[in-house]
């Protein structure tokens, strides 16, 4: 069944629910967390995934376990992935024969 609402990317995610509400800079929460602020900028901004590594940096940092990062990416993968218009129709395997 598809979601219809698109998820939270989990970077824009952690600058609006944890960042802003802590009043940390995105310079700060780079150091803290150990990246580069580029690196942070690209994924709060949502223009880079939650690798395993930023997820358990993020994990770290806030209190939180790894899944709940990993999950919030897989759930946004699966909704563009369910959402993606392909460029070429796709034909359905065979089924299998049963003797």
């Amino acid at each position: 069944m598809k979601r219809m609402r698109k998820p939270s990317h989990p970077g824009e995610f952690f600058k609006e629910e944890i960042l802003d509400e802590r009043g940390v800079s995105v310079t700060k929460a780079a150091e803290l967390l150990g990246v580069t602020r580029k690196t942070l900028s690209t994924f709060i901004n949502g223009h880079s995934k939650c690798s395993h590594t930023m997820a358990r940096r993020l994990a770290e940092a806030t209190g939180t376990g790894v899944a709940f990062w990993i999950t919030m990416q897989a759930n946004l993968d699966t909704w563009e992935a369910e959402n993606m218009v392909l460029e070429t129709k796709v034909t359905p395997l065979p089924t299998i024969k049963v003797a």
